[in-house]
């Protein structure tokens, strides 16, 4: 049984082709509901693509629409703005608002968002053109296996000290030996041997250094300082055969990996197509009272402003303009308002959207239809053990409602709820997994009230296990 958790690469049709209808018809395959915010997201990408065929001094004039969700937790929000980079993708970055302090005091300062934006999207275009070269890589490793397995003859030397030349015929045997060891390495058949091969070490030493630059430009520096220090060293090491192939091969996609060109690419990617999904907002909402700044408020907004405004952020991969990042902004908005932020954060998210609680047919929906559902999750982890996990349709309603009982009770986590009630009725389950041998397990609404009922009633009990 194959269940399929995240969408597979063929499925990732062109974004060109995309109508925002078709990009919420995909956001609806992971997402259950909120289609105001799919609606949003959905135009909002799509005028990224418009811009893009505009004539280029009127693309620069168009800047993209920021998006303001306000809801409560657990509703879709982050996993609305993850599917909509992985549709397009696109450079993405989930960073919590709550986690930055005003510039001038310890912590993390704004323009981190994007240097880490920049470094996920080196990570992305370096896999992409790892993947381009992989089969040069291949042949290039198989090679080096071969000459560890079977040097090379070096050349003999004369009396006078001159280099002789081979006998004719002499390499001959050699090549059909290397032949046949190559025929022995493609089949397998040599795993068991070890080679020893040279590794780069990849050590960086533990320290700290307190400084108003970040960690990320202290990190650069130190590297161009002392070239040598870091990451210079190799050492050898005696590997089976599949070890080696796998580290010969990641040096190898280094090696014929055009480093700058990487750089060059994910920068002109982030700034085209980058996408900030900048959750807990509302936690920074909220002037300065008489008692003295907070650090982590109104200072920390005025602070994000011109990195959505547009400005210039310098990374060690070259400077990152911001103007046309998507940046999404979520909070619940419980204690405050979006009208507690600045005025002028308020008019960088012209559009605002507001995601509806979760009832009980959406929990029930998102048991059961999304590709990555939690019942098809613990279906697929407990088959790998031989053990074939179903529910009834009244279980599965059943764990919905006492899942809207607990949040009109206690506090209202949306679907994350539903992960902690998965988890109390399969616990046994989970437990017990093959140990018992290949077996069928069918999960009722009584067994559901079993397990669930008591818990649901005892007040006390429900706020700390469910």
């Amino acid at each position: 049984m194959t269940i399929h958790l995240t969408a597979a690469a063929e499925e990732l049709r062109n974004l060109d082709g995309l109508t925002p209808r078709e990009i919420v018809a995909e956001l609806d395959r992971y997402v259950v509901g909120q289609q105001a915010a799919k609606r949003a997201v959905a135009v909002a990408l799509r005028n990224r693509i418009r811009r893009q065929r505009l004539p280029p001094e009127a693309a620069a004039e168009v800047t993209p629409k920021n998006i303001l969700m306000i809801g409560p937790t657990g509703v879709g929000k982050t996993e609305i703005a993850r599917r909509l980079a992985r549709l397009s993708a696109s450079p993405f970055l989930k960073v919590e608002a709550s986690k930055f302090t005003e510039v001038g005091y310890v912590g993390r300062d704004v323009d981190s968002m994007i240097r880490d934006l920049t470094e996920s999207a080196v990570d992305m275009v370096r896999r992409e053109k790892q993947a381009e070269v992989r089969e040069k890589a291949e042949r290039n490793v198989e090679e080096q296996l071969l000459d560890l397995l079977l040097p090379p003859s070096r050349p003999g030397f004369d009396a006078g000290g001159e280099e002789r030349a081979p006998e004719p015929g002499a390499a001959e045997p050699a090549r059909s030996t290397r032949e046949k060891l190559r025929e022995q390495l493609r089949a397998g058949a040599l795993d068991t041997r070890t080679v020893e091969v040279e590794v780069r070490e990849r050590s960086f030493p533990s320290f700290q250094i307190l400084s108003s630059q970040g960690l990320e430009e202290m990190d650069v520096n130190l590297k161009d300082m002392l070239p040598g220090l870091f990451g210079g060293k190799t050492k050898r090491r005696r590997l089976t055969l599949p070890e080696a192939r796998e580290v010969l091969r990641s040096e190898e996609e280094a090696r014929l990996v055009d480093a700058d060109l990487v750089a060059r690419l994910a920068v002109e990617r982030v700034q085209g197509s980058g996408i900030v999904f900048l959750d807990e907002i509302d936690k920074i909402a909220g002037r300065e009272s008489g008692r003295g700044p907070d650090v982590s408020r109104e200072g920390v907004q005025r602070d994000i402003l011109p990195i959505v405004e547009g400005t210039t952020v310098s990374t060690k991969y070259g400077p990152v303009r911001t103007d046309h990042i998507l940046f999404i902004a979520a909070g619940a908005f419980h204690v405050s308002k979006p009208s507690d932020l600045i005025p002028e954060l308020q008019g960088r998210f012209p559009i605002r959207v507001e995601l509806e609680s979760l009832t009980l047919e959406d929990l029930v929906r998102i048991l059961t239809e999304p590709r990555n559902a939690l019942i098809k999750q613990y279906q697929a982890l407990l088959a790998t053990e031989g053990v074939e996990v179903s529910f009834t349709d009244e279980a599965i309603r059943e764990m919905a409602r006492l899942a809207t009982d607990v949040n009109n009770s206690t506090e209202n986590i949306g679907a994350r709820r539903l992960a902690t009630i998965l988890e109390t009725v399969l616990d046994e389950v989970s437990f017990e997994g093959g140990s018992a041998g290949p077996r069928t397990v069918r999960i009722d609404a009584a067994e559901v009230r079993t397990k669930l009922a008591p818990l649901v009633k005892d007040q006390d009990l429900s706020r700390f296990i469910l």
